[in-house]
C-alpha cells in the first residue's frame, strides 16, 4: 500500500485507490468524525471529485463505505475544492475531495474536510491509526459503489454567489480575459463569475483528457501557449487553476504567469489583512513589502490552517493565510464591496485571481503594470519529476548531515551564510540570493526554490540548482 497524507490529503497511485485503500481510508475518516462527535448517525458527508479518469470509481467507493457507517453521503458532483468545503460548512457537514490536484494522472488523493474546515494533523495522525487497526478487517476494505443524492447544482451556485460580491458591478467592463480550461473543475465557474463582471471571456484549450497543471511551477510549453494566446486575441489577462481549482493561475496582458505569493500579497492588500501565515518557500520580501504582520510555517495547508488558528487565538484579526502556490485560505471574515465574505479556511483559488483583476481595474492600470509596483526579489521554482523518495532522503539527509557537506554540495553555486530548516533546507549564500531544496509531500519529485535580485540571477541559479539535483539522483 503506498498511500500515504502528504502536504494536503492523502495521495497515492491511482491504482491503489481504486481498490481498497479508499475503502479503508474512508472507513477510518468515518470512524473519526463519529468518535470525536463531529458526526452521528445519519449524518451528510458532502463528497465531489475532478476529472481524473479514477476519481469517479474511488468517489463510488467512498460513498459506499461511508455508508456502511451509518452516513449519508451527497454528491456534489465535479466541482472546486473551495465550492465543496463552503458548501460543507453551509451544512455543517464534513466532506471529502477525490483529487490528485496538480500531479499526474496516475495519480490521485483524497482530501478530508471536517464540518469546521480542513482536517489538521492530529486529525491525519487518528485517520493513520484507525486505518491500522482496521487494516485486515474484511468489511472496512470491502470495495462497493454507491451513490448520492445529488447536490451539485446547490453547491455551484453557493459559491458562485460568494464570488459574485467579491468586486463591484461592471469592474471589468470592457476587459478580455481567457479562461484556461484544460480539465480543472473551475473551468466553467471561472467563465461564469468573469461574465458577472462585465468580460468578454475567451474560453481556451478546453480538454477532456486530464491534464496535470502546477501553479506553483508552469510547465516552458504551458507558459509559450498562455503568451500565444495572448498575443493574437489581444487579452488583458488568462486566468487558470490546478485540477481541483484551489489554486490560481493569473497570467498578465503579455501571458506571463504571477506568482503564487504575489498573489496572496496581492490579495491580502485588497482585503487589508493584518496577519499573515504562509510557508518559509513564499518569497521572503512580503515581511517588508506587506504592510502585515507575517507567520512563517512548513509547507501544506494543515500548517498554515494552525497558524491562522492560533493567530486567531491570540486575538488578532484581518487573518489570512496563503501558500506559493497561490492558494488562500480565509481565517476569518473580511468586508468587502459593503458585505462579510466568511471565513474560509481552505485554499481558494478564485479570491485571488479575482483580487489581482479587482486591485488593478480599481488603479485603472494593466496587471503588469500593478507587478511592478511590489519591491519582491525575483522567485522562481521548478521540480525534477521522478525524483525517487530513496534519492531526495538521502540528499536531505546529506546537507543536514554538518554545515561541511552542505557548503560543499552548495559549492559550485556560491559560498553559504545562513542555513533554514524549517521545510527543507534553505540556503542564504553570502551575495544574498537564496536557494532551497524540498521534497514533494505529494509525489516522487524535488523542488528548488530561488531568489535573487534579477531575473537573470534567478534563472541561473534555479538552473544550476537543478543540475545540482540532477547529478545527486545519477
Amino acid at each position: 500500500m503506498t498511500a500515504k497524507f502528504g502536504t494536503s490529503g492523502l495521495r497515492g497511485l491511482a491504482t491503489d485507490l481504486v481498490g481498497a485503500v479508499s475503502a479503508l481510508y474512508s472507513t477510518a475518516f468515518a470512524r473519526h468524525l463519529l468518535s470525536e462527535g463531529l458526526a452521528q448517525a445519519g449524518s451528510p458527508v458532502v463528497i465531489a471529485r475532478d476529472f481524473r479518469p479514477s476519481s469517479p470509481e474511488i468517489a463510488a467507493t467512498i460513498m459506499a463505505a461511508l455508508r456502511r457507517q451509518g452516513l449519508v453521503p451527497i454528491d456534489c458532483g465535479t466541482i472546486a475544492t473551495p465550492a465543496l468545503a463552503l458548501y460543507g460548512a453551509s451544512l455543517g457537514a464534513a466532506g471529502i475531495m477525490v483529487t490528485g490536484s496538480h500531479i499526474p494522472a496516475d495519480r490521485n488523493g483524497i482530501k478530508f474536510y471536517r464540518p469546521d474546515g480542513e482536517i489538521n494533523k492530529e486529525d491525519e495522525q487518528a485517520i493513520v491509526r484507525i486505518a491500522a487497526e482496521l487494516a485486515h478487517d474484511p468489511v472496512a476494505n470491502l470495495v462497493e459503489s454507491s451513490t448520492g443524492d445529488d447536490q451539485e447544482r446547490q453547491a455551484s451556485a453557493l459559491f458562485l454567489d460568494r464570488n459574485f460580491h467579491i468586486l463591484p458591478s461592471g469592474c471589468l467592463d470592457g476587459k478580455r480575459i481567457g479562461i484556461y480550461q484544460h480539465s480543472t473543475v473551475a473551468r466553467d465557474m471561472l467563465v461564469d463569475v468573469v461574465q458577472h463582471y462585465g468580460a468578454t471571456v475567451f474560453p481556451l484549450g478546453r480538454s477532456e483528457v486530464f491534464i496535470p497543471v502546477d501553479t506553483e511551477a508552469v510547465s516552458p510549453d504551458t507558459v509559450t501557449q498562455l503568451a500565444r494566446w495572448s498575443d493574437e486575441l489581444a487579452l488583458d489577462a488568462i486566468l487558470s487553476t490546478d485540477g481541483d481549482g484551489d489554486r490560481p493561475l493569473v497570467a498578465d496582458e503579455h501571458g506571463l504567469p504571477l506568482r503564487g505569493d504575489l498573489l496572496g500579497l496581492i490579495a491580502a492588500r485588497f482585503l487589508g489583512a493584518g496577519t499573515v501565515a504562509t510557508p518559509v518557500t513564499s518569497n521572503s520580501g512580503l515581511e517588508e513589502d506587506g504592510g502585515f504582520s507575517v507567520i512563517r510555517t512548513r509547507v501544506g495547508s494543515p500548517y498554515v490552517i494552525a497558524a491562522m488558528e492560533a493567530a486567531l487565538a491570540d486575538g488578532r484579526e484581518g487573518v489570512l493565510g496563503f501558500e506559493a502556490n497561490g492558494g488562500l485560505m480565509l481565517g476569518s471574515d473580511f468586508t468587502v464591496e459593503g458585505k462579510v465574505l466568511k471565513a474560509l479556511p481552505t485554499r481558494d483559488s478564485f479570491l485571488p485571481a479575482l483580487a489581482a483583476l479587482g486591485m488593478a481595474a480599481r488603479n485603472a492600470q494593466s496587471l503588469s503594470d500593478l507587478t511592478k509596483a511590489f519591491s519582491l526579489p525575483i522567485a522562481l521554482s521548478d521540480r525534477l519529476e521522478n525524483f525517487a523518495t530513496e534519492r531526495s532522503g538521502s540528499l536531505m539527509a546529506h546537507i543536514r548531515r554538518s554545515q561541511d557537506n552542505l557548503s560543499g554540495f552548495l559549492s559550485p553555486i556560491g559560498t553559504v551564510a545562513a542555513v533554514s530548516d524549517i521545510d527543507g533546507v534553505r540556503a542564504t549564500l553570502t551575495d544574498g540570493r537564496v536557494i532551497h531544496f524540498r521534497p514533494s509531500g505529494n509525489a516522487p519529485e524535488m523542488r528548488c526554490y530561488v531568489e535573487a535580485k534579477s531575473a537573470g540571477e534567478a534563472e541561473d541559479l534555479l538552473r544550476r540548482g537543478l543540475d545540482l539535483l540532477r547529478s545527486w539522483a545519477g
